[in-house]
């Protein structure tokens, strides 16, 4: 395998592992937003909550992203 190839493959894993470890922190930060939501703590209950909706979709685009390009990777080794 070409050293561009493995290059590209290894900032791939890391923004797939990046995008893992972020969109569990976000979901638990969402968590704790909905946990004080419920104990009418109103306002930060709010604001943690958005904040980790918010975060989870860029994640996601993060890991697509990676997603992407490793199946661009699949596609040019298919050419050569």
């Amino acid at each position: 395998m070409s050293p561009i190839i493995e290059e590209r493959l290894r900032q791939a894993r890391y923004s797939f592992n990046m995008a893992f470890f972020a969109t569990s922190l976000s979901f638990l930060i969402s968590l704790a937003g909905a946990g004080m939501l419920l104990s009418n703590k109103v306002p930060q209950g709010t604001v943690l909550t958005a904040t980790g909706l918010v975060s989870a979709v860029e994640f996601q685009k993060l890991a697509k992203d990676a997603n992407d390009r490793l199946d661009q990777i699949l596609v040019e080794k298919d050419e050569n």
